[in-house]
């Protein structure tokens, strides 16, 4: 409902992300540009009250400009130390915008992060802050200069969320939203500590047998 004073409309987009969070899991949101995806993410992240952070994925992204890099910097007794400075991997919400953009390469150093919650840059690994959540978007018209995420980064999500387009009376809302000096501050309705126990509650949950085998067959 918080979310809802932001984002007109797509309640089954904002249902579906909210599931796969709770679940521990991450969302690949496919639509055209300008329906509102990256605006979907940061008011997520400032309703659970989490640290965000946003990803343009171009074909000349490397992957240390995801995860991070070490340089060598100077030491408080004058020596050189190498010390590791932290991507924008680095964040409780990340949002990987246009990630089928980006090469094979690149898109590989989400793969640890998504799987395992952790980095490994060099010989050390680095482990990320729960809740952990990525959310991905691709645009389903614009094939040129785009990569098909392979079969291993498909994994990582649990769900691919066809963000749809508004219908007349959601673009009048948005229209008189944007060209009017409409602003909603939108306030935390949860906490870090709230959404680790959520995700800790759905483990718990049980599945009824029956369910359980219509999901396997």
């Amino acid at each position: 409902e918080e979310m809802a004073r932001v984002i007109v409309g797509q309640r089954s987009v904002v249902d579906g992300v909210l599931t796969c969070l709770l679940a521990g899991s991450h969302a690949l949101l496919e639509g055209v540009p300008g329906l509102g995806k990256t605006l979907l993410v940061r008011t997520l992240a400032q309703t659970l009250g989490l640290e965000s952070s946003r990803i343009q994925f171009t074909p000349d992204l490397m992957p240390a400009d995801v995860i991070g890099t070490v340089v060598l910097d100077e030491g408080a007794q004058g020596g050189k130390v190498f010390e590791f400075r932290k991507g924008p991997i680095f964040a409780n919400v990340v949002l990987a915008d246009e990630i089928n953009r980006a090469t094979p390469k690149t898109q590989s150093a989400l793969l640890e992060a998504m799987q395992e919650h952790r980095v490994t840059v060099g010989r050390t690994t680095h482990v990320l802050a729960e809740p952990y959540f990525v959310l991905a978007t691709q645009n389903p018209l614009e094939m040129e200069g785009t990569y098909p995420l392979p079969e291993a980064q498909l994994d990582r999500f649990f769900f691919k969320l066809d963000v749809p387009f508004p219908n007349r009376e959601e673009l009048h809302a948005i229209v008189d939203r944007t060209t009017t000096d409409h602003h909603v501050e939108v306030r935390p309705v949860a906490t870090q500590k709230e959404i680790l126990d959520m995700q800790a509650l759905v483990r718990r949950v049980p599945v009824a047998r029956h369910v359980q085998d219509y999901a396997i067959r």
